[in-house]
């Protein structure tokens, strides 16, 4: 039985606000406020990732991830849809790691690095899975 069935609703609706509060703070973290949610847009594989599209008071869109991996985040205009944000963030993440990989100075480094190309490989598989993109 996988981790979502054993959670009750109460419990998912819980994680799910938490992922909200993550990826809000990390955004003003950045110095970026949130002004709203695009939920009809947003998308969330409990207890895994929460993909959220937000709106800026400054207007502009960004696409942010959260979840048992690192916050994250990309213009909209960088993907059209969840399930092409999921990909954008993996390759993202993997050229990151490279990067990380060809720089590190310590082994903190090399296993965030390591982080990044796990958990990067689990979006890319998650944006392959048919089955969770009925919508096409």
């Amino acid at each position: 039985m996988s981790e979502e069935n054993q959670m009750s609703e109460e419990q998912k609706q819980a994680w799910i606000r938490e992922q909200y509060q993550k990826a809000t703070k990390y955004l003003a973290d950045k110095g970026v406020v949130t002004a709203s949610v695009a939920p009809q847009n947003s998308r969330y594989l409990v207890p895994v990732v929460a993909v959220w599209k937000l709106k800026t008071l400054d207007n502009q869109s960004v696409w942010v991830i959260s979840g048992d991996l690192p916050c994250d985040h990309i213009a909209s205009s960088a993907a059209d849809s969840v399930r092409e944000a999921l990909r954008n963030f993996s390759m993202k993440w993997q050229l990151q790691a490279q990067n990380i990989e060809q720089n590190a100075s310590d082994a903190t480094q090399l296993n965030f690095a390591k982080l990044l190309v796990s958990r990067a490989e689990g979006l890319y598989q998650l944006f392959e899975n048919e089955s969770l993109w009925p919508e096409g």
